[in-house]
């Protein structure tokens, strides 16, 4: 009894995963919008430091990251292959929104309103060499007291611009060890045209729109490197509360 109280102990340890203790975020300033479609479509370069960037891949890869599967199209499901990591962390959704969204997205209003805030739910996604995500749409989502989610946020924390200086190939557990190909998001429009193909690039925001506007979209195959990013979904409130984004 003894002995099988001790396996099942050691095992419900190995199974708990570790908190991530995620860095801090320095207010960002002068931040410049890039828009792909309107409203619909836009990125910001340089959201996140270099450095926030690599802090953030290690505070997940402590963490530890769940392979995500699905049963593919003909189940109807997209294809996923890929790692993840999920967390509903408050603090860390405010931080982000703090560092720079608050002020850049204060006067963007959807359907006569303006976001107040980043939904707690987050999510970082880890490609690997063969790993892709085919193409699906984004749903919005209710979080009660009339907030929904309207835009999906996506930091990207590996790619281009190349590292400055020499890279440490001696490690080659360091994501920035080699260069990364593939791993481009890729937007559709009617009859499969291609809208919009972003290059991952470190530091970079990516935001589209989601729900019954959204684009189909796919993270296309990674050939080499690594590929990480994080995820948010944006909310938005009927009434406006603060000037906040994400939440709307």
């Amino acid at each position: 009894m003894a002995e099988a109280a001790t396996k099942k102990r050691a095992a419900d340890n190995k199974k708990a995963p570790t908190k991530p203790k995620w860095p801090l975020l320095q207010p960002k300033f002068n931040l410049h919008i890039t828009r792909l479609k309107d409203h619909d479509l836009f990125t910001v370069q340089n959201f996140f430091t270099a450095a926030e960037s690599k802090a953030f891949i290690n505070a997940a890869e402590s963490s530890g990251f769940e392979h995500q599967g699905s049963l593919g199209p003909a189940k109807g499901e997209a294809y996923r292959d890929n790692d993840r990591i999920s967390v509903n962390d408050p603090a860390l959704a405010d931080m982000v929104w703090q560092s720079g969204l608050d002020k850049l997205f204060s006067d963007i209003k959807i359907r006569g309103r303006v976001a107040v805030g980043l939904n707690p739910n987050i999510r970082f996604y880890r490609y690997k060499v063969g790993q892709r995500f085919g193409r699906h749409i984004d749903e919005s989502v209710d979080l009660g007291e009339g907030k929904r989610t309207v835009y999906t946020l996506l930091i990207y924390l590996s790619g281009s611009p190349k590292p400055k200086g020499k890279i440490d190939s001696s490690n080659p557990k360091d994501p920035a060890s080699e260069p990364l190909v593939g791993g481009e998001t890729v937007f559709y429009g009617s009859r499969n045209s291609v809208v919009a193909e972003v290059a991952p690039a470190e530091g970079m925001a990516l935001l589209h729109i989601h729900g019954d506007k959204c684009m189909l979209h796919e993270a296309r195959n990674v050939s080499k490197g690594l590929v990480f990013l994080t995820t948010h979904k944006s909310t938005r409130k009927a009434d406006i509360i603060h000037k906040s984004f994400m939440v709307y």
